[in-house]
């Protein structure tokens, strides 16, 4: 598993420089038929992703974000198979913020058990794997350049929550107006999984739509580093599940992700 991670560290970074690249000279941005926003750097990364897992690992189906938007989806019935976000937040990078990431996860019976979050223009990512989890400084020639282990905290009395930049909900709100006067981190793409897994931050709700590419990569670094994603029902949030035929067949439900027991909450 490890040595699959580091394959998956290799691969992000390979796309994350082409997303930079891109977005140096200028994206053009379009729109898929659900009206989300994707750009030639969400097509490109994806590319670079894909192949360099077909290469590695040819019998392992992999469900991608742009991919599935375009009819493409395998057989993922074997119950393994990669989740891919080739660049999460994307409208973060059309606004010209730096809170995007590229996701790569492995799923196993339904759960991440091995994810990269990295993002290209904050020089940090976030790997995890068989209970360990890092956090990745990458210098500008992207290199690691530093591997920090890394754990989720108990939850404090007075958590630091996370919340979307651009999904932010009423329901999110008002679940956090049961923790009273709280300091919230507003957080664009997947990055909000890896503040809850060093320990920056202890709770994300996520109330409203968001798909499994979304969550997969960021999910399995948690769940890595000694966190929790549980739906609503308190069980843990799964992916993958068989008889799907269409994107939206992909979209999760509501769901909190934590670094202590959901049964603390």
């Amino acid at each position: 598993m490890m040595s699959m991670l580091s394959i998956f560290e290799t691969i992000a970074l390979d796309a994350g420089r082409t997303i930079l690249e891109i977005r140096d000279r200028g994206a053009h941005t379009h729109y898929k038929p659900d009206h989300s926003p994707v750009t030639e750097a969400d097509e490109a990364a994806e590319a670079i992703i894909l192949e360099a897992l077909a290469q590695h690992w040819p019998a392992i189906p992999a469900v991608a974000e742009e991919a599935v938007a375009a009819g493409q989806i395998p057989d993922i019935s074997g119950g393994r198979f990669f989740l891919i976000d080739p660049l999460d937040g994307t409208r973060e990078f059309i606004n010209g913020r730096d809170d995007f990431t590229v996701n790569i996860a492995l799923i196993e019976n339904a759960l991440p058990t091995v994810g990269i979050v990295y993002a290209p223009a904050l020089n940090v990512g976030y790997g995890g794997a068989q209970n360990q989890a890092s956090k990745l400084s990458i210098a500008p020639d992207f290199i690691i350049e530093n591997r920090q282990a890394i754990r989720a905290r108990v939850m404090p009395r007075r958590p630091i929550a996370c919340a979307s930049r651009s999904h932010r909900t009423v329901e999110t709100d008002d679940f956090l107006a049961q923790y009273g006067d709280l300091e919230t981190l507003s957080v664009g793409s997947s990055l909000k999984f890896g503040l809850l897994a060093e320990g920056a931050a202890d709770i994300y709700p996520r109330f409203g739509r968001t798909m499994e590419w979304d969550t997969a990569a960021g999910d399995a670094v948690l769940r890595a580093a000694g966190g929790k994603t549980c739906a609503i029902d308190g069980h843990p949030l799964r992916y993958g599940k068989v008889g799907r035929s269409d994107e939206t067949d992909f979209a999760n439900g509501d769901f909190i992700a934590t670094g202590a027991s959901v049964d603390a909450l």
